[in-house]
């Protein structure tokens, strides 16, 4: 019989066994160090007391991890192990967060779901999740950017990150966040100047802001700083959750050698 109970920080261990079997047939590779995994759950502000496990005996067999910032949670990450599937038991943990989560005062509830997980999909939308936006993921294979030779550009002065907020177009997805960045424990050098910056983390090739400002597009701006993020991690950069609606950076990206991979739907509840 599978029992529910909400988490803590003593069960990390067996959370990161879970997630390595829920995930081992996952449409993008989710195989993730120990360290990989907290630093991953930890920049997007996991918090154990307000997440759900399920448990057949001691074994933990399916969970639902959640974070949250002032009324808004987020779901970062629900898994089952395969032979517990198709029985109920992801939807259950998803119901007892929605009661956790509730007593905690949080109004709005977000996740994120591959647009190919069809079945994850339909699982949400039953839950009374409905579909907020879509994301498109991108990755720059080569250091070397099409049409360009790589300048250098130096860490960004201390800047407000209000002033950097005046650069968006589009607020960034929940692990993209500034407030995910504040979290992070992970190195994460900030690149730029006065016409615009990129985040990356050197060891993982992720970016997980990148701006210009306005009167500055359209000039090379954009293209210096990806090969200078480029050039810091000396490996491919990652691009997660770029809004849909960003169609000029979209089309920044097919100009410069960046290519899609996958594509995310942002669903809220």
């Amino acid at each position: 019989m599978v029992t529910l109970r909400p988490l803590t920080h003593g069960d990390f261990d067996a959370v990161h066994a879970t997630f390595l079997e829920a995930f081992r047939d996952y449409i993008v590779q989710m195989q993730l160090t120990r360290e990989q995994f907290l630093e991953m759950i930890t920049r997007r502000g996991w918090v154990p007391e307000a997440s759900v496990g399920a448990f057949e005996g001691p074994t933990m067999v399916a969970f639902t991890l959640n974070a949250i910032e002032n009324d808004q949670a987020y779901d970062t990450g629900t898994g089952v192990i395969p032979r517990y599937r198709r029985q109920g038991v992801g939807r259950e943990t998803m119901e007892r967060s929605f009661e956790l989560l509730r007593a905690r005062g949080v109004r709005h509830y977000i996740l994120e779901v591959l647009e190919e997980n069809a079945k994850a999909f339909e699982l949400y939308r039953s839950c009374g999740f409905e579909e907020t936006r879509r994301f498109q993921c991108w990755m720059l294979e080569s250091q070397s950017l099409r049409g360009t030779e790589s300048q250098s550009t130096e860490p960004l002065r201390r800047c407000n990150s209000e002033t950097l907020r005046l650069w968006w177009d589009i607020e960034p997805s929940w692990q993209n966040s500034t407030a995910s960045l504040a979290r992070a424990t992970d190195t994460h050098v900030t690149l730029g100047d006065d016409d615009g910056y990129i985040v990356v983390f050197p060891s993982t090739g992720d970016v997980p802001q990148m701006a210009v400002r306005h009167e500055a597009r359209r000039r090379g701006v954009g293209t210096r700083l990806v090969a200078s993020a480029a050039a810091l991690a000396q490996k491919p950069l990652r691009f997660i959750n770029v809004d849909d609606r960003d169609e000029g950076i979209a089309r920044f990206f097919e100009h410069i050698g960046v290519r899609r991979t996958v594509r995310q739907i942002e669903m809220a509840r």
